[in-house]
């Protein structure tokens, strides 16, 4: 352990830590000073209990935040930690990107933009560096708007720590098609990860978004706790693609929120394959008339690995379509929680939303809980919901075996036709390849 390393351990998640995050960084006074605002903000809120709702079937207990490095330090294995990403099916050397932002532990490893694309006023960079050469836009957006820094505990936590992360910035009237990637991966252990990105489309623009987590697994427990803030203006258009395979020493914590104006289109997919723990909240304000947030979901957990997915449809403004769709599967002894709400504000009238939530279990000792909710202010919508937890038929699998198709491989087939619906409604035939083999991988083809 070098001496800054065992400094970070003696001064943990404490009001000198954030202090000692802001020197290193070099920050500004204006800076420094919402890391510490932040920080009494965490100091005030009160860690989650398992008699919260939100929080109810969730146990903390094994989270070791007083053994944790509350934040990493630029250490030179930036190279090692970009090697983890070759030969992934999800970072093709060959894709065409419009722009990339790579943070390698603590280091901004990769950033780049295409000239054409910049040339029309688009901003992509990483978070840090935008906090520098764009501090309007920073102040104005950053955890002010959508996730503020009193969300909640761990957004407190994420709001005095910060580190890392991308700003994608698209003007009005802009279209990029081309995706723009954003990776966070980690080669250490035991040292925080606090990504954090930013996506503001301002009215008629049109991007396209991928957000991407990985780590080997290790040995010590480790901490992520990410934010995601996406601000669609009017008439924007925005897809939204997050994967994250961490390693199984990480404990993840995510929070993201979506604010729509009139006429906004977001569609967003969530991948969750990796971590120890994760624990999400998703959310999509429709603040705006005819706005629709299309969100999709698969999550697969195995071994010991428990997954926590919340989901928010909140319907402010009439006239808006939210649709939902979370599909995850589970084997070993693994566990799932997924809590969905549809709320309708009142005057919200003439709102479309449908939730659904599927779950297949592949063992005996795993276990998913599903707990799907409305909200209804308003008398003239149109709101459904549905769950479902099932077992892998034994009838289904002797149908295959008996044409001459191994268990292993039957049961794999099954799993894939179960993911399928949602996979086909991903256009991006990339992360569709990505998808099968991971799926592949997990059932144990």
């Amino acid at each position: 352990m070098t001496a800054t390393q065992t400094e970070q351990t003696l001064l943990g998640f404490t009001r000198e830590g954030v202090e000692a995050l802001s020197r290193q960084k070099a920050e500004p006074d204006r800076l420094r000073a919402a890391r510490l605002r932040a920080w009494e903000t965490y100091e005030s809120l009160p860690m989650p209990q398992r008699t919260d709702e939100e929080w109810r079937r969730t146990d903390l207990r094994a989270l070791k935040l007083d053994k944790l490095t509350p934040f990493a330090t630029p250490n030179g294995r930036a190279n090692d930690a970009l090697r983890l990403l070759e030969g992934e099916a999800a970072v093709s050397a060959g894709e065409q990107h419009a722009g990339v932002v790579v943070q390698a532990d603590a280091s901004a490893a990769r950033v780049e933009l295409d000239p054409e694309i910049a040339a029309q006023g688009v901003f992509f960079t990483d978070l840090e560096t935008a906090a520098r050469e764009h501090p309007d836009l920073f102040q104005r957006y950053f955890m002010t708007k959508a996730v503020p820094a009193d969300f909640g505990k761990f957004e407190a936590l994420h709001a005095a720590f910060w580190q890392g992360g991308a700003l994608l910035y698209v003007p009005a009237g802009v279209s990029v098609t081309l995706p723009f990637r954003s990776f966070a991966v980690a080669s250490g252990v035991g040292a925080s990860v606090f990504t954090h990105s930013l996506v503001v489309l301002e009215e008629g623009a049109e991007a396209f978004f991928v957000d991407s987590y990985h780590s080997p697994s290790g040995g010590g427990q480790t901490l992520s706790s990410a934010v995601v803030e996406l601000i669609l203006a009017k008439d924007a258009k925005l897809r939204y693609v997050q994967v994250q395979d961490w390693g199984r020493n990480v404990w993840n914590f995510m929070t993201e929120r979506a604010i729509l104006a009139d006429d906004a289109t977001l569609n967003s997919l969530h991948v969750t394959l990796g971590s120890k723990f994760s624990k999400n909240s998703i959310g999509a304000h429709l603040r705006g008339k005819n706005s629709l947030a299309e969100m999709l979901g698969i999550f697969f957990a195995d071994g010991d690995q428990f997954f926590d997915h919340h989901t928010w449809q909140l319907h402010e403004s009439p006239y808006a379509t939210s649709d939902l769709e979370f599909k995850g599967a589970l084997k070993g002894s693994a566990r799932s929680v997924y809590s969905g709400l549809i709320k309708v504000f009142e005057g919200a009238q003439k709102t479309d939303a449908y939730q659904q939530n599927r779950n297949l279990v592949l063992s005996r000792t795993a276990r998913a809980d599903s707990i799907p909710n409305l909200e209804i202010g308003a008398n003239d919508v149109r709101c459904t919901h549905g769950a479902t937890i099932s077992q892998v038929e034994e009838e289904h699998l002797f149908y295959l075996q008996a044409r001459g198709i191994e268990r292993a491989e039957a049961q794999k087939l099954i799993v894939e036709g179960f993911f399928r619906p949602v996979i086909d409604r991903i256009p991006v035939a990339e992360i569709q390849d990505f998808l099968e083999g991971a799926i592949a991988r997990k059932v144990g083809i």
